[in-house]
This record gives C-alpha cells, sequence and structure tokens, in this order.
C-alpha cells in the first residue's frame, strides 16, 4: 500500500502509471556505480564493466562536446487542450532527453495548449511551463522541471546516502527485504540485521516490499526507518477455475496454479514438459525419447480401463479433444510453450465437475500470455541450441565375443554352419544413432494501446533425434488482443493460434534390430547380389540356380524372411514423413450492466481445426517391403466447434458474499480421413496390394450439450462454501442425460480469533470437497455404440459383378445399454503458510471411485455381430494422499533459494468386474512381443490396473531361474495357465518432484528432480531375447543381450511368462541443470534504455539412478494398453543446451 504523503516521480513515457521512475539518465548511472549490490542491484562481469566503462566514457566525451556546442533541438508540436503529461510524453518522443519532476505537482497545473513548428525545444519549453509557474533546467541529457523559484539558479542535483532497517510489527528484523529506487532496478536487500544502505537523489521514493508484507513507498531521507504489515493480498492471487477465476485464498477444491519459471524449465519441446515433476498428484511421461514426441499425463491415477484415462486440457477457455491427426501428438502440442503464462490443475471433483463428462481424470487448463494495457512495445527473444547424446546402450555381444560364443556351441569356428560368421566387429548401435543438433527461437511482441493490450508471437523448432533420419520441425504463431470499453464494462479477449510441424520418423524397428543383427557382419556387402539390398549387407537365402523368386529376371535374389533386417538399411530405406496443420481461435466476450454492475455476462466461442498427412515410400530394396516397395499416405481431418455463456452474479452484503452463475455450453466434434498406397511390380510397373480412398474412408462426430452452475457464498471470510452442478448430453449414449454434482466447504482456521495474533503462521485452510464426474470419450470410431449400425469389411472381403469387384458391408457389434462411467471423489485437505508465505504448501487426501468401468470384452458366439464388445464391466477405486511444500530457505543481501517438493502416493485397485462370479475371472492386456496373441498384463479383481499376470519363477541353489520351471501355486501337480498369479504392477506407489533454484548477485543455478518407487516394467527386449537355442535359425544369425547368455536360456515353453522378466524400474531421475547469468541495461545510452536478458546452459536428463537392467525405467504409452511393458523405446537423450533471453 502507498503512502499518501509519498512523493512520487515518473518519466514521461509513463504519464497514466505515476509510479515509474525513468532510469536512462548518467545519474542513474552513477548510482549504479556507487549503491551497494542486493537482490536487485545490475553487477556486470569484469569484462562488461570494461565495456560499459568505454561506453559511458564515449558518451560522456560525445554528450559534453554537444552541451558546449549548444546544439540545437528542434520539436513540433501541435497539441490542445491536453494534460501536462501529455505533452511531456511528446517531446520525450521527438528528442533525446529524459524529464525528471514530481508527477503531483505537474497534475496540479490543469489542462495546456502548445502550437509550435520547428522551434527550439527551450522555447516550447517557456511557451508551456513558464504560464504555469514552472521552470525547467538542462544538464546534459536530463531536463528537471520545479516549481518557478525567485532569482535562484540551477544547481547540480545532489546525491544523499540513505540508511535504515526493516522490521515486521513486533519489531523483528525482516531479512531480504526489498529497498529499490522507484521506477528502477536499482536498490538492495537488507541483511540479517534488517539493515540496508544505498545513494539516492534528496526527491527520490523508495519502494520497500518483501513477500507476504504489504508494501510501502517513502521519501528518501539520510535514515529510514520502515515497519512493514502483514499483507493479506499475496492471499488473493487469482486462479483460474472451470468458467472463472477465484481468489486462491477463497479456492474451496484442491486446485494447484503453477507459473513456469523460465530459469528451471530445462529444455521445453512440448507444452507437457513444463509440467513434469512440478506438481503433485500429477504424473508426465514422455512416451519416449522422439523429437516432437508426445506423453502421458495421469492426474491421481487412472480412472479408467479401455475408455481415456488423459485430462480434459483447456487452452485459455476453450476444452479441446485429446485426439491429434497426422503428426500432432495430443492438444498440447499445438501451444508454444514460450506462450504460457499459466497452468491450472483441478485435481478433485468439486473442482472439476463443473466440466462434467469430460473430467473424470483431472483438467489442466492454460491461460496463455497476454500484453498489458496502456504499455509500450516489447521486444523480447528466446532462442537455444542443443546437442543430444545417446545416454546408455544396450549390452551385447561384441563381434568377438560373438564368435567365441558360436565356436564353444558348435566345438570349433569350422564347424559354425553356413553361411557362417563375418569377420567385421560392427556396433549396430553405434550405426543408428548419432548426436542430435537441435535449436529453437522465439521472438514476442508486446504491448497495448490505451485500452487495447496486444502480443503476438512467432516461434520456430528444429529437433533431430537421436535415431539417424528422425526430425521434428515447428512453426507456430500467436496473437492475442483484449480491447475494453466504457471504462472496462465491456471487456473482449481474442487468441488466435496457428502451427504447422514436419514430422520425419525413424522406423521404430531399428533400435529392436541393432540389437539383434549378427555384429560379425559388414553394414554394406561387396558383390552385385546386394544390389537388389541397396548395397546393404543382408542375410541371403540360397537359392537354386536359375530360379526367380519374383518372377523377374532382373531380379535374383530375394530376403531371409527369418534373419534380423540390417538396422541402418531400416532407416536410410525408409521415407517416413508428415505434415500437420493446426488452428485454434476464440473469442471472449465479458459483459458487466451498466445498470446492474453486480451482474455481468461472459461468452465465449471458438473453433480447432488440424489436418494432417503422413507419407510413407519405402524402398522395393528394403527388407520389410522387398521387390515392391510402397508409396503411400495416410490424411486425417478434424474440426471442433464450441460455444457456451454464462451469467454470473457478484455481491458482498456486510459479513456476506454471494457469487452465482449459470450458464451453457455445446460442442461438436467432427473427423474425417483416409488412405491410398500401393506396391509396385519392378518388372511391369503393376500395383500390387493397394490401399484405395474408397475401401479406406471414415468419419465420425458427436456432440456435447450441457447446462452448468456454480454457487459460491462466503461468511465472516472465513467459511466458504461451494456447490457446482452441470448436466452433460451425448451423442454416445442412448441415455443421453447425466447429472454430475459437487459440493465443497472450506474454512480460513487463520482469521479465528485463536489464530490471527500468532505471527509465525501466515495461513491455514481447511478443505472438504465431494463430487461426481464422468467419462464418454471411447475413441473415434465408437460414436454411436449403442446403435445397430453397418460397417465396410476389411481388405479383401470383395464382391464380384462382373468385372468390377464391390467393397461389401457388414452388420457392427453394439451395445444399447452401454452407459457413461462416473467417478465419485472424496478430498480433504488443507493449505498452509508459515513466516509471512516463505514456507507455503497444501496437503490432500483423495478417495476416488469409478463405476461402470467401460471395456472391451470377449462375448458368447453368436451373441452380437462380433466376438467382442464395449461393455460397462465393473468399477475401481484409487486412494492416495499428497503433500507439497515450496520454501525460501535462504535469503540474504546477494543470495535467495527457492525449493520446491512434493510427494503422492496413490493404491489403485480394481473392485468390481461384471464377467462372472469366478473369482479367477480377469480381463487380459498387454500384448508382448513372444508367443501369439501373448498378453502378460490381467485387469482382476482386487489388484491394480494393468497388473502382471505371470508364472512364480523356480531359481536353483545359485539363485539363478531355472528355464520354464514354475511353482504350482494351485498344487494340483500341473504346470498351466491356472498357476499364473498377479504380482506387481507398472505405477508406482510414490512419486517426488524436488526443484531448486538458487541466485546469487547475477548468477542463478538450478535443478530438477524426480523420482517413482514400486514401479515394475515386463523386459520385453530381454525376454524376446532370452532363447539363446534360437540365436542360429533357418540359416541366419542373430545376437542376444549379455544379459540372455548368462541366463542360457534355450527357448522352451512359455519362458517368457516368468515374473523373472519383471523388473523392479524404481528410478531418481535428474530432468535437468541449469547455470546462467543474467544482466541489464547493455548498450545503455541517453537515447536508449538497453537491453535486458540472460545467457544459460543446460544439461537435460544428465542421470538416472536405478536397478532396471532395460534402457530406461520410465515406460510411457499414448494409449492404456501397454502401460508397463519395454519393447526397444525410443531412448531418451541427454542434451547439452546453450540458451539466450533478450528484452530489447
Amino acid at each position: 500500500m502507498k503512502s499518501r504523503n509519498a512523493r512520487q516521480y515518473i518519466p514521461a513515457k509513463f504519464p497514466a502509471k505515476g509510479i515509474m521512475l525513468n532510469v536512462n539518465s548518467k545519474f542513474m548511472k552513477k548510482m549504479q556505480d556507487t549503491a551497494s549490490p542486493g537482490h536487485f542491484v545490475c553487477r556486470r562481469m569484469l569484462i562488461l564493466k570494461t565495456f560499459l566503462v568505454i561506453l559511458l566514457w564515449s558518451t560522456c566525451l560525445v554528450s559534453g562536446y554537444r552541451g558546449h556546442a549548444q546544439e540545437r533541438t528542434t520539436v513540433t508540436v501541435n497539441m490542445t487542450d491536453v494534460t501536462l503529461n501529455e505533452v511531456i510524453t511528446e517531446l520525450k518522443k521527438q528528442t533525446k532527453y529524459d524529464f525528471f519532476y514530481n508527477s503531483e505537482l505537474v497534475k496540479s497545473k490543469g489542462r495546456v495548449s502548445v502550437r509550435a513548428r520547428n522551434l527550439d525545444l527551450r522555447e516550447v519549453l517557456e511557451q508551456v511551463l513558464t504560464p504555469v509557474g514552472l521552470e525547467y533546467a538542462i544538464q546534459q541529457d536530463l531536463i528537471t522541471i520545479r516549481e518557478r523559484r525567485v532569482q535562484q539558479e540551477v544547481a547540480k542535483i545532489e546525491m544523499i546516502t540513505v540508511s535504515g532497517k526493516v522490521t515486521d510489527k513486533d519489531g523483528n528484523p525482516v531479512v531480504g527485504a526489498t529497498v529499490v529506487i522507484h521506477g528502477t532496478t536499482q536498490g538492495v536487500a537488507t541483511d540479517v540485521d534488517g539493515k540496508y544502505s544505498l545513494m539516492t537523489r534528496p526527491d527520490d521514493v523508495l519502494t520497500i516490499s518483501f513477500i507476504g508484507y504489504k508494501t510501502v513507498e517513502v521519501k528518501a531521507a539520510s535514515s529510514v526507518v520502515v515497519t512493514l504489515e502483514d499483507d493479506s493480498q499475496v492471499l488473493d492471487a487469482v486462479v483460474v477455475i472451470g468458467y472463472g477465476t477465484v481468489k486462491k485464498n477463497d479456492a474451496t477444491g484442491s486446485v494447484t496454479a503453477i507459473k513456469p519459471d523460465k530459469i528451471s524449465k530445462g529444455m521445453t519441446t512440448n507444452a507437457q514438459d513444463m509440467m513434469t515433476g512440478k506438481i503433485a498428484g500429477v504424473s508426465v511421461i514422455s512416451n519416449d525419447g522422439t523429437p516432437g514426441g508426445g506423453a502421458t499425463i495421469r492426474v491421481r491415477g487412472g480412472s479408467s480401463l479401455n475408455a481415456s484415462n488423459d485430462p480434459l486440457i483447456v487452452i485459455d477457455g476453450l476444452a479441446m479433444d485429446n485426439d491429434g491427426v497426422k503428426g500432432l501428438s495430443n492438444p498440447l502440442s499445438m501451444v508454444n510453450p514460450n506462450d504460457i503464462e499459466t497452468f491450472t490443475v483441478l485435481k478433485d471433483a468439486s473442482a472439476t465437475a463443473i466440466y462434467g463428462s469430460r473430467a473424470s481424470n483431472g483438467v489442466i487448463i492454460i491461460t496463455t500470455k497476454k500484453g498489458a494495457a496502456g504499455s509500450a512495445p516489447k521486444v523480447s527473444y528466446d532462442g537455444n541450441v542443443s546437442f543430444g547424446i545417446r545416454r546408455n546402450s544396450l549390452d551385447v555381444m561384441s563381434g568377438d565375443e560373438f564368435r567365441e560364443y558360436l565356436s564353444g556351441v558348435y566345438g570349433g569356428t569350422d564347424k559354425i554352419p553356413s553361411p557362417g560368421l563375418g569377420t567385421e566387429n560392427t556396433d549396430w548401435q553405434d550405426q543408428i544413432y548419432r548426436t542430435a543438433i537441435s535449436h529453437d527461437h522465439n521472438v514476442t511482441v508486446s504491448g497495448g494501446l490505451k485500452h487495447m493490450p496486444y502480443r503476438v508471437s512467432l516461434g520456430y523448432t528444429n529437433q533431430e533425434g537421436i535415431v539417424k533420419t528422425s526430425n521434428f520441425e515447428r512453426f507456430t504463431a500467436s496473437v492475442n488482443v483484449a480491447p475494453s470499453f466504457f471504462n472496462d464494462y465491456l471487456k473482449f479477449n481474442v487468441n488466435a493460434k496457428a502451427m504447422v510441424a514436419k514430422n520425419r520418423y525413424a522406423d521404430g524397428g531399428a533400435i529392436g534390430a541393432a540389437v539383434a543383427m549378427d555384429p560379425t557382419q559388414p553394414v554394406y556387402g561387396d558383390g552385385e547380389k546386394f544390389d537388389t539390398f541397396g548395397g546393404f549387407w543382408q542375410a541371403i537365402p540360397t537359392q537354386e540356380e536359375g530360379s526367380l523368386p519374383y518372377g523377374d529376371p532382373n531380379w535374383l535374389y530375394t530376403k531371409n524372411a527369418n534373419a534380423t533386417q540390417n538396422p541402418l538399411a531400416l532407416l536410410e530405406l525408409k521415407d517416413d514423413r508428415s505434415k500437420s496443420k493446426s488452428f485454434v481461435g476464440n473469442l471472449e466476450a465479458d459483459y458487466k450492466f451498466h445498470f446492474f454492475p453486480d451482474m455481468r455476462i461472459h461468452a465465449n466461442v471458438g473453433a480447432d481445426y488440424s489436418e494432417g498427412r503422413q507419407n510413407t515410400v519405402i524402398s522395393p530394396y528394403s527388407y520389410s517391403n522387398h521387390y515392391f516397395g510402397w508409396d503411400g499416405s495416410e490424411y486425417s481431418y478434424k474440426y471442433n466447434l464450441s460455444g457456451n455463456v454464462y451469467l454470473q452474479y457478484s455481491k458482498t452484503l456486510e459479513n456476506h458474499f454471494i457469487d452465482v452463475m449459470v450458464g451453457a455450453e455445446e460442442q461438436h466434434f467432427h473427423r474425417t480421413g483416409y488412405s491410398v498406397g500401393q506396391g509396385t511390380r519392378q518388372d511391369n510397373g503393376e500395383a500390387y496390394n493397394p490401399t484405395l480412398r474408397k475401401n479406406s474412408a471414415f468419419g465420425y462426430h458427436s456432440t456435447l450439450v450441457s447446462f452448468f452452475g456454480r454457487l459460491n457464498y462466503t461468511l465472516l471470510d472465513r467459511y466458504l462454501f461451494t456447490a457446482t452442478f452441470r448436466r452433460d448430453g451425448t451423442s454416445r449414449f442412448r441415455e443421453h442425460w447425466s447429472n454430475f454434482p459437487s459440493v465443497a466447504l472450506a474454512w480460513k482456521v487463520k482469521e479465528e480469533k485463536f489464530l490471527k495474533d500468532v505471527d509465525v503462521l501466515s495461513d491455514l485452510k481447511v478443505r472438504v470437497g465431494w463430487g461426481i464426474t464422468g467419462q464418454q470419450n471411447l475413441g473415434d470410431n465408437l460414436d454411436f455404440p449403442f446403435m445397430p449400425l453397418y460397417t465396410a469389411s476389411g481388405n479383401g472381403a470383395y464382391y464380384p459383378l462382373g468385372d468390377i469387384y464391390y467393397t461389401t458391408s457388414r452388420p457392427k457389434e453394439y451395445n444399447k445399454d452401454l452407459k457413461w462411467e462416473e467417478t465419485t471423489t472424496y478430498n480433504a485437505g488443507f493449505d498452509y503458510a508459515f513466516l509471512n508465505g516463505r514456507i507455503s504448501g497444501s496437503i490432500d487426501y483423495y478417495y476416488r471411485e469409478t463405476k461402470d468401468l467401460i471395456n472391451t470384452v470377449k462375448i458368447a458366439a453368436g451373441t452380437n455381430f462380433n466376438s467382442r464388445l464395449i461393455s460397462n464391466i465393473g468399477s475401481l477405486k484409487n486412494t492416495g494422499l499428497e503433500f507439497t511444500i515450496n520454501a525460501k530457505p535462504i535469503v540474504t543481501r546477494d543470495f535467495t533459494w527457492d525449493l520446491g517438493y512434493n510427494i503422492t502416493w496413490n493404491k489403485n485397485e480394481i473392485t468390481k468386474l461384471t464377467g462372472g462370479d469366478d473369482p479367477d475371472y480377469f480381463v487380459a492386456a498387454g500384448g508382448i512381443s513372444k508367443g501369439t496373441g501373448a498378453n502378460i498384463q490381467a485387469q482382476k479383481v482386487g489388484y491394480a490396473i494393468n497388473s502382471f499376470y505371470v508364472y512364480q519363477q523356480v531359481y536353483d541353489k545359485d539363485g539363478k531361474p531355472i528355464e520354464n520351471t514354475f511353482v504350482d501355486r494351485n498344487g494340483d501337480g500341473i504346470i498351466n495357465a491356472s498357476d499364473k498369479y498377479i504380482y506387481k504392477k507398472p505405477a508406482g506407489d510414490v512419486l517426488m518432484g524436488l526443484t531448486s533454484k538458487m541466485i546469487w548477485k547475477q548468477w542463478d543455478f538450478s535443478f530438477s528432480l524426480r523420482a517413482s518407487l514400486n514401479n515394475y516394467v515386463y523386459n520385453d527386449v530381454l525376454a524376446a531375447n532370452a532363447s539363446m537355442g534360437t540365436i542360429f535359425s533357418n540359416g541366419a544369425f542373430s545376437n542376444r543381450p549379455i544379459a540372455a547368455v548368462q541366463l542360457g536360456f534355450s527357448g522352451e515353453g512359455d519362458y517368457y511368462y516368468s515374473d523373472y522378466f519383471v523388473q523392479n524400474a524404481s528410478f531418481l531421475r535428474c530432468d535437468n541443470i541449469s547455470l546462467g547469468y543474467s544482466f541489464n541495461n547493455l548498450f545503455k545510452s541517453p537515447a536508449y534504455g538497453g537491453i535486458n536478458g540472460r545467457i544459460y546452459a543446460t544439461v537435460q536428463n544428465p542421470f538416472v539412478i536405478t536397478k532396471y537392467d532395460g534402457l530406461d525405467p520410465e515406460i510411457g504409452t499414448d494409449s492404456n494398453k501397454n502401460m508397463g511393458i519395454d519393447n526397444n523405446i525410443y531412448p531418451r537423450p541427454t542434451t547439452f543446451l546453450l540458451g539466450l533471453s533478450l528484452q530489447f
């Protein structure tokens, strides 16, 4: 709060604010050189100091010469009935002078008029100032305006030393309080005794602030002692919720809002990267290391088996669908991370129920950055260049080890079967990986006219993958304007975002092929027979002389179908690219009624459109499409339309506050696409196995209509009540409508008398909530699963009529009784803060139960038109505890340390399956590489989702697993499927995140750590390659991991169902480490305010601590079906990044 008697000085370029002091003067430079450094004091490195001293000296020489020569400065002004502030602003624009004056004095002089055409500046100043009793003085590049003094010469403005102390209301020193000259970054931080000292002008105003206290402004004097009062407004920070905002201290639900930290953000190609490890209860796992790849995001565990577990994404008030198109992984890919202002995560039902049937998995609300009304244009640049390398490799046999092993197996090198081994030592993993060079650039222009803030940004990203040929390229553009009219009674907010993304995908099979490829063979073959493989070495079967495998005399050789494909050939002989375009736009209008200002109406209409094309060209020399090759394209298009309107009434009546909101919303979702492609015979050019558009075209659409409302009531500013209700109607179920209510209570305990005077406690609020949310996102091809429909038959199901073959249709399976999934959530928690907010956080306990789970299950033959049917099959529950703490452990004159830590414990359990009363009933899940249709996971009552369903391994006396030998768990003397049991699960019991940021003077250092405990992974890479008995099969050799050699399995029976391959994948990962240096006023001159910026270096994914044997313990997919199964994922690289941020 500002002191009423404080004198305020402003520069000409900020006339409306009245709170800023221009620092573009020689005097400020002198102050910066003489003032004591502090938290906000700009200090330069030696080389930068030397450069600026030379620049300052040169500038002074030029200024001195200009003053000596009395250079004439002319201006042209034509202004009528304007304030003196407006005149000064115009003079500032036309000259290189800074102005120093008392804003209240100038304001008191009323309005003036001036007309001048190419007149000397001095004449214009006399014309304007003399009639109102003011005078001026010009010293170098500074013009001082003050009350006219009779017969007094203009004197130099002297500097004084201000010393003092900052205390709280109890007289305790406030350590680390900021004391700055108003309107500048020149200042200091108080020491451990609350004391400070700095140089100022006699008429300067000092601003003293510290988190948790009210800001105070006082006039400079030789001694200034200040007492800071507690600031309740710190708790009034606004967070975005569904269809509106609420003060953070008045929120009754479990809501977490974060503002991305530019210092500790690390490398952020996609928006989800900015949330990783930052929010309790939110798990963000990148699917793999693919450039531009998506992520699996879970809020408080999964709530569904087969329907979507993804949270609802809301971007600037526009609810998105989670389906991408070719080349676009998810809605978060459409937002440039540099444009994001805040993330708000709604976690419990009392917060999410307002979104009804789309909110069972939580809601993530993204608000993008905007300009500031009345501010001058600001230009900023953020860019970086990075180098990514392979963090580790799978340990496999080298060429020499492979030859030695087989020599031992067959009793000598000469007894190794034909075609024998080569002489090379090829590291196939080295052949497919590379150092990936990437760069990212963002330019932003923001500012505001008097009533219209604006912001425009452009972004470009080019990210190479560490697997050869993979690449991601993205262009983004974003525009926001937010005009207001009629004294802010009518406000608009217009957002438009566009993106073009280009991907080149590496063939995922190359990673597994690099593990299994014969290491004794060369990369390229020697001889004409390898010409049919593009020159790459490949195993070729023995053929009878004169045989023509394809009936083509020019193509004499074919592949060995049992051999591993040359991994480099897999990459080089396949060109798989996609290009996607997307646009998201919305218009918000908010009108506060003139005749009834307590009521407002808010409308939001928007649309998003995306299209994508993936074109795949495979050479006829390839292994996968040998001779015929492939040239095909997949096209997908989607557009969604959305509109909502709500009426809100807010009123404070003595000790009561009431806020009522009612509204309606309608959304339409449309998706179409098709595929075309063919192989080609090399001898005659005929099409081979073509895919036709008429056979592959599809189209889906759905509609959601909603009515919603919310009531907020506050009594005595400490007892809070919130109730929401939403009624959703969907086109996806026969019973279209369902209701989703919620209720929440909160108690601001800190406001009670018995805690009011407990100074160490800044905030304490208790919250409880209950609510119901729904789920109706079944996938694109299930828009009308309750209706009897026809669908096109698969390829090959044609009906001949003459010479024409027509595609046939067949009845599609349907379930007229299919209905919503519904999740009921109970939440209890409290928010706390100590030491005026230096320590703050929250603790939450939740219980979530989902009933009528949707899943696809097997059904009796003849009961429907398929052997599998999507059905409501049961229920599950999630129980969890979340803890968050944010602290400033150290705040001193030159050093501050911010620390954030969160931990989440979650237990997931299926409580009911309606497939029968058999206690052994389960639904199979989690496909693996070995076996035909083999599954390694099961959904079973009493256990977590996707639990592993395996045999219990038997070990010898040395602890080594005995192949295909399992425990007879039911004691019937037979080892069969009845002996399988549930063993472990993919999801961790405990998730933790730690973020640390330290700032010393102008240096900063930060790091982020993340941990997962008791999560397990099925090592499919090891299991699929564990059979040493098939190291030579059908005329081809294949390599094995060292771990498989040590196992010594021959490949008998169902060994791959052993719990031995389910491994503990608990880990501690360092997401990033960053070191930066910030600088201010670079290249500053009397005419230019200088450049502020930061240069930094970051290491992304530097280390992972784990006992897991595979490449990476963190396994994520974009579906529910293969969580926790490691099958040759694209490895996450370690990335070294150099970045630069500039504000012009």
